[in-house]
C-alpha cells in the first residue's frame, strides 16, 4: 500500500499527481464511502459521505446529547442551530 506522503515540497507535482491519477482509476471500483477518521478539513459533503444513511440519526442523537459540539476536534457531526 501506498500513502501520499512525501518529504519534500519540491515533489508535490509529480505525488499529487500520481495520487490523484491512482484516485481517478480507482473510483469505478468504489461504493462512495468515505473513512470518518481519515477526513481532514474537507468539508460538509464528505462527512455526509462518511456517515452514509445513518447520518440523520447520528444528528438526532448529536442534538440531544451533544448540542454545544463538545466533541468538535474532528470531522464530526454538527449540531442543529
Amino acid at each position: 500500500m501506498r500513502f501520499t506522503i512525501w518529504d519534500y515540497p519540491s515533489d508535490d507535482e509529480t505525488h499529487i499527481r500520481w495520487a490523484r491519477d491512482l484516485w481517478d482509476a480507482m473510483r469505478p471500483f468504489s461504493t462512495g464511502g468515505v473513512y470518518a477518521n481519515n477526513l481532514g478539513e474537507e468539508g460538509t459533503d464528505r462527512v455526509l459521505a462518511a456517515y452514509g444513511e445513518n447520518y440523520p440519526r447520528l444528528a438526532a442523537l448529536k442534538n440531544k446529547y451533544g448540542p454545544t459540539n463538545f466533541f468538535r476536534l474532528n470531522q464530526n457531526i454538527k449540531p442543529a442551530t
